[in-house]
């Protein structure tokens, strides 16, 4: 998992799609359903409001999807996440991510099973936070 904060926004994309705007970003390959440690996390904001944020955006997503509320957009080709001086390549997993206006947008690809991810994700910043409290 990565803690950078960054004064950039992040941007993440796809063939078929592109957010700039991104402020917080969750990204869950498919081997984290079987080890948490492969999930990566970005924020523009620094660290330490950073977790508290991704455990905010991952939770609300997984509740969200819960309750058939959330929006997840399939994407057929790979994601490229742009953050903190890095790229991301995913060819297998989801991209949870939240831009400057608050929205929330869930981007997996096709095939994978959102709701899985979507647990690894806040189990794993769920106990980010426990810990780190």
């Amino acid at each position: 998992m990565k803690r950078q904060a960054q004064s950039d926004m992040i941007s993440i994309c796809s063939t078929t799609m592109h957010f700039d705007d991104c402020e917080t970003v969750i990204v869950v390959p498919e081997k984290a359903m079987n080890e948490a440690g492969y999930i990566q996390m970005f924020s523009v904001k620094d660290s330490g409001h950073a977790k508290h944020d991704y455990h905010a955006l991952a939770q609300m997503a997984y509740f969200q999807l819960q309750d058939d509320e959330l929006d997840v957009r399939k994407v057929d080709s790979p994601l490229t996440v742009h953050a903190a001086g890095e790229t991301i390549e995913l060819c297998g997993g989801m991209v949870v991510c939240r831009d400057t206006s608050g929205a929330m947008y869930v981007l997996v690809q096709a095939g994978q099973n959102s709701k899985k991810l979507l647990e690894a994700a806040y189990r794993y910043c769920t106990r980010w936070i426990r810990l780190d409290i």
